[in-house]
């Protein structure tokens, strides 16, 4: 009997089939919100993060795409993978947070001290109660909590309403080109409809492999912060592909997911901080080079990424005057050109009119 021999991806064949999938080898001609859902929801730390994401991803795209969405209630800002502030659709809103819930609770043990004497049943009732009534901002939650449990924590009071809540940030949060403080309501109160049962994870496997693939158990775990999901690939494993990358790590696959040759070329791409791409896998060498490792963060403070040749190659930071970019090693002139034409179009996308210089600097210390 023949033995099968397991196929091997080694890091640029991993890198190039997940830009492939995440729209950045070639711009995709998809809606906003198309978009949105093929990737399962955009980093929403800040504000304009979800906008350069779709900037560098989708071609003829423009801030109100997604501004006109947000303020529809077509997608909406929320906490849910590694309990961080995503924009997702909201359908992937009324699912997605109920699949992650198990995690947020897990969360809360962090907060058991603050939390002393607190019923976190009652705690979430009131806080629904609170926040359907209007929209509340943190501060006012944690006020109104105060008054029920005087000796508690304010700010644990108020982390236990969000994660035991799947709370929404209200518009005009999230707008493009408009301010707004953070005002919460639940996601069921803002769309008008119930979140789903807590559903099997199957199908958001696939949707990952997707969006993220070829993966490890390990891999997505990392992106959900999720444990235990090796169950679900085991479930799969009869519909799936099964490769190694060259660490003997196993990793998953969707048979007519695209793999394109490692050689194939990847234009630079401006991503914002706290990408996704950056963030979505246990083992992040498919885009981030070892020796570049901790460079494109500096504490708590993410900086915005520059991709060359698909992998992280630098950052960059909007001043008021320039687009500044710092690369971590030597460019050839040809590479900065290219760089400097992908820095033009996108301001041209999301700053049209502006008169902004583009140079090459210093950003991290700046």
């Amino acid at each position: 009997m023949t033995k099968t021999t397991v196929p091997v991806l080694d890091t640029r064949a991993l890198n190039r089939a997940t830009l492939d999938r995440q729209f950045l080898l070639r711009r995709a001609e998809l809606s906003a919100k198309a978009a949105v859902e093929r990737l399962l929801g955009l980093q929403a730390q800040n504000v304009r993060p979800p906008y350069y994401a779709l900037a560098a991803r989708l071609d003829g795209f423009a801030p109100g795409d997604l501004s006109t969405l947000m303020a529809d209630r077509e997608v909406v800002r929320i906490v849910t993978l590694r309990s961080t502030i995503h924009t997702h659709t909201a359908d992937d809103a009324l699912t997605l947070r109920p699949l992650v819930q198990a995690a947020r609770e897990r969360e809360l043990t962090q907060f058991r001290k603050g939390l002393q004497g607190v019923d976190l049943d009652r705690l979430a009732a009131l806080a629904r109660d609170l926040v359907e009534a209007e929209p509340r901002t943190m501060k006012q939650l944690r006020e109104e909590l105060l008054t029920e449990w005087p000796d508690a924590d304010p700010q644990s009071l108020a982390i236990a309403a969000r994660c035991r809540l799947p709370l929404v940030q209200v518009t005009p949060r999230g707008l493009w080109g408009q301010s707004g403080q953070v005002a919460l309501t639940t996601v069921e109160h803002w769309l008008g409809r119930p979140a789903e049962p807590v559903p099997a994870p199957d199908a958001t496997v696939l949707r990952y492999l997707a969006a993220f693939g070829p993966a490890s158990v390990r891999d997505m775990q990392t992106w959900a912060g999720l444990t235990r999901l090796k169950e679900a690939f085991e479930r799969l494993r009869p519909e799936l592909l099964t490769f190694r990358d060259e660490n003997g790590v196993e990793l998953f696959d969707l048979p007519d997911a695209p793999r394109p040759a490692a050689d194939t070329p990847a234009p630079p791409r401006f991503l914002p901080e706290f990408d996704n791409l950056l963030l979505s896998h246990a083992d992040r060498t498919r885009v981030i080079p070892p020796e570049y490792w901790g460079r494109s963060w500096a504490g708590n403070m993410a900086y915005s990424t520059l991709l060359v040749d698909g992998f992280l190659a630098g950052v960059w930071k909007l001043t008021d005057e320039a687009l500044v970019i710092e690369p971590f090693g030597t460019l050839t002139r040809a590479q900065r050109g290219e760089i400097t034409e992908e820095g033009a179009r996108m301001l041209g996308v999301l700053h049209p009119g502006s008169s902004y210089d583009i140079r090459f600097g210093t950003v991290v210390g700046a």
